[in-house]
């Protein structure tokens, strides 16, 4: 007979297992058995359904919001080009690009509360405004003022806020701590595939211009806007329910439990009435661990912003004519993407998460440097865009999994998450702004701001780190001084940090 376990709220390996039932509490004395085989089934069945559709969801997410950095490099300067056809005054891109975050920023944490409630299945939840993102995303190509651009950026803004945090937000109920890693990585190595394979797109739809009438960088809107429409009708119908609802097609029954089980014992209890589910929303909204990661993150996403923004205009400016140019991003976003499942398989195998942060902060520093000193030979600032790549987009997953272990409870997960993904992509109004036109190619203003938030982060990563120890030395004092029962309790809300 299999040796029966019991299901302690903390950090687990794989190998250690538990079961809830979904109708009842499980108490952390009830004895559970060990199923290794059940347990491959069920974490092959999460992999194979929910990992794809959050990944490709948010592919072309990240396709919808960057391809105006495509559409403008292939007609930089000429008549037919986006800037000139709709008379886009110096800082027209710039504001272009700030005008998308301004609701994005503020309807991320309410809407993924809202998703949280679980009112709207899911599917509907997130298909629905996939499908007027993607209506809004062709309207850029279709608009014939900047001004029309704007509004039309605005609003997707609006129907963007839910779906990457709703996404991260899916992957943190569905996986463990030690899970989570790795599936971060997958998820966020799908939105690296997407500017991946924009540079080729922008390439082959730029053969288009003049169809219909339309210059080839309205082509790449229109096109990538109706990819966008046809694959939320694939997400309405694939896209699984919370586990506590996960449909029979997906999940039986004894997998459903038993994979609720699983969850319970690495985040511990998050069932309504449990003791973290009673912790009121404004602290919530004033908790040190959300703040603290999301400013990681946010020193991050300087560097991800700048490169998602402005790499083709600087590779063209590198001597490369703007149908190359989109080429040259490929290897670039390529080495991105091996770098982020090396590196968060590696943390993910040791349960370790800030050296390999430090690391990859290391970089990064050192594409700024190459950017910051000008090298004249163009080969070499091409170097330091891998830099940036490799340093940058392996920190991202290991971050959001960083954060997520750290916390316990739906509104939690949903309120970190959304304020992970929302406020940390306030680093795009500062990189929107700092790459000033008259300033090209040396860009003093954005390399020196990359640069400094690059040296911020490693700071906070280590005080991260320095901060998650002494808290969990001190609840190891505060825990000597309790009784079982009173231990039982103080767990389900103070539960053992990860780093």
């Amino acid at each position: 007979m299999a040796e029966p376990l019991k299901a302690v709220p903390q950090d687990l390996d794989v190998g250690e297992k538990s079961v809830e039932s979904t109708n009842s509490i499980r108490t952390a004395s009830a004895p559970l058995e060990e199923d290794p085989k059940l347990d491959r089934t069920i974490l092959w069945k999460r992999d194979i359904v929910l990992i794809p559709i959050m990944g490709v969801l948010y592919t072309l997410l990240f396709l919808d919001r960057t391809n105006i950095a495509n559409a403008r490099a292939l007609g930089i300067g000429k008549p037919n080009g986006m800037e000139m056809s709709l008379n886009m005054p110096s800082n027209g891109y710039n504001i272009a690009l700030c005008i998308f975050y301004i609701p994005f920023v503020l309807a991320e944490v309410p809407v993924n509360l809202l998703f949280n409630l679980n009112k709207i299945r899911p599917a509907f939840f997130l298909s629905g405004q996939m499908f007027l993102l993607g209506v809004f995303g062709m309207c850029q190509g279709l608009t014939g003022s900047y001004g029309g651009l704007l509004a039309v950026r605005f609003f997707m803004g609006i129907f963007e806020a839910a779906l990457p945090a709703g996404a991260t937000y899916m992957i943190s109920m569905y996986y463990t701590k030690r899970e989570a890693a790795v599936r971060f990585a997958w998820f966020f190595n799908f939105a690296l595939a997407g500017p991946l394979f924009s540079g080729l797109l922008a390439y082959a739809i730029i053969k288009l211009e003049g169809v219909g009438g339309y210059e080839g960088w309205r082509w790449i809107f229109i096109i990538e806007g109706l990819m966008t429409i046809l694959i939320s009708a694939v997400v309405a119908c694939l896209c699984p329910n919370f586990p506590q609802q996960a449909q029979q097609w997906f999940l039986k029954p004894h997998e459903r439990e038993r994979l609720i089980g699983l969850l319970e014992a690495s985040r511990g209890a998050e069932t309504e009435g449990s003791a973290i589910d009673e912790v009121p929303i404004w602290k919530i909204l004033f908790d040190w661990r959300i703040h603290l990661f999301t400013m990681s993150f946010f020193c991050c996403d300087i560097t991800a912003s700048s490169v998602a923004s402005f790499q083709p205009t600087i590779l063209t400016e590198l001597g490369w004519e703007s149908t190359v140019a989109q080429l040259m991003t490929m290897p670039v976003w390529g080495s991105g993407i091996v770098s982020t499942f090396v590196v968060t398989w590696l943390s993910s195998y040791t349960n370790c998460r800030t050296p390999f942060v430090l690391g990859s902060i290391c970089f990064q520093l050192i594409g700024w440097i190459i950017m910051k000193v000008y090298v004249p030979a163009a080969g070499v600032r091409y170097l330091a865009l891998f830099f940036f790549a490799m340093g940058t987009f392996p920190q991202m997953p290991i971050l959001m999994s960083w954060l997520s272990a750290n916390l316990r409870g739906r509104k939690y997960l949903a309120v970190g998450m959304a304020w992970m993904i929302g406020f940390g992509n306030c680093a795009n109004f500062i990189s929107a702004n700092v790459f000033i036109t008259s300033q090209r190619p040396h860009y003093h203003t954005g390399f020196d701001n990359g640069l400094a938030f690059t040296i911020v982060g490693f700071a906070l990563a280590c005080f991260a780190f320095g901060l998650l120890y002494v808290k969990n030395k001190k609840r190891d004092e505060i825990r000597a001084q309790m009784t079982d029962e009173e231990r039982e309790r103080y767990d389900e809300v103070h539960f053992k940090f990860v780093y």
